[in-house]
C-alpha cells in the first residue's frame, strides 16, 4: 500500500474546508479495492489527529506515543443519482475488528472507517460505519441532544453496501499486517428521507473518521479530515463543506 501521494493536506481548524465529491457515470463496483476507474480522478484527503490528541494524553505516555500519526490513511468521494461512495486505503501495522454482528456499536470491537454526514441548518445527522471483516452500522441521530438512544440504530437499509480488503491477516496480533482498503455506498434515498435535498443547496457536511487498534501501537489512534480541534467526532460545527462536482 502507498500513500506517498496524498492530494490534499489538511486545512487549519476553523478555516473553511470542502470536500469534493466527483461524479461517476457508472455505478461503482463494491469490492474493498477501490480498482474502478473512477476512483482515479477523486481527490484524495489524508486523515489527521485532532489537534489536542497529543496534549489530552497523560505526561508520562506522552514521550512513548509521540504528537504525530503513525499510521497514514487517506480517503476519496464519488456520487451519482443513487450512492454517495466512499474509499479509504489505510496502513495498518494490526488490522482488528472482532465484531460479528453488523448494526453495533463497531468502534468497540476495533479498526473502523466512519462517515458523519450532516444537512446544514438540521440538527439531525447520520453516522456510518464500515470494518475490515465487512461489518456495518448506519445510525440516525435526531439531533445531537438525543444520540446512542436505541432508535438511533433501529434501522439499517438494505441497499448499503460496504467490502474491505485486507493486505495481511485479521485478529491475529502476532503477524504484521500492512493496511486495509474499504469502500461504502451510501443510499442518497436514505439521506434525503426527512426533506433535505442532496445536492450543493443544501450544504451537506462531512467529516470522515478512523478508528486504528494495533499490538504495535501504544494507544489507539483516532485521526479523521478535515482536521478536529478535539477528539470528539460530533464536533459537526467544525466538520468539512461536501461539494458535488459533475
Amino acid at each position: 500500500m502507498n500513500l506517498k501521494a496524498l492530494l490534499t493536506k489538511p486545512a487549519a481548524t476553523g478555516a473553511y474546508t470542502e470536500v469534493i465529491a466527483k461524479y461517476t457515470g457508472k455505478p461503482v463496483k463494491i469490492n474493498g479495492r477501490m480498482d474502478d476507474d473512477s476512483w482515479a480522478v477523486a481527490p484524495a484527503y489524508s486523515l489527521v489527529l485532532p489537534l489536542k490528541s497529543f496534549s489530552s494524553i497523560p505526561a508520562g505516555m506522552q514521550k512513548n506515543i509521540g504528537d504525530t500519526i503513525h499510521e497514514q490513511g487517506s480517503v476519496k468521494l464519488l456520487w451519482d443519482e443513487n450512492y454517495l461512495y466512499v474509499g479509504a486505503e489505510l496502513e495498518d501495522s494490526d488490522v482488528v475488528n472482532e465484531g460479528t454482528e453488523d448494526q453495533t456499536h463497531l468502534y468497540k470491537t476495533g479498526d473502523l472507517i466512519e462517515v458523519f454526514l450532516k444537512p446544514a441548518g438540521e440538527n439531525y445527522y447520520w453516522e456510518i460505519y464500515g470494518a475490515p471483516n465487512n461489518k456495518k452500522s448506519w445510525f440516525f441521530f435526531p439531533s445531537r441532544g438525543r444520540i446512542l438512544f436505541p432508535a438511533c440504530a433501529g434501522y439499517l437499509p438494505p441497499d448499503f453496501n460496504v467490502a474491505a480488503t485486507i493486505d495481511g491477516t485479521l485478529n491475529n496480533w502476532r503477524k504484521r499486517d500492512n493496511g486495509w482498503t474499504i469502500e461504502l455506498a451510501i443510499p442518497i434515498k436514505e439521506l434525503t428521507a426527512y426533506g433535505a435535498k442532496f445536492d450543493n443547496s443544501f450544504n451537506w457536511t462531512v467529516l470522515i473518521a478512523r478508528y486504528n487498534y494495533s499490538a504495535c501501537l501504544q494507544r489507539p489512534e483516532l485521526s479523521a479530515y478535515p482536521q478536529l480541534s478535539a477528539v470528539n467526532f460530533h464536533i459537526y460545527e467544525e466538520y468539512a463543506k461536501l461539494r458535488l462536482v459533475k
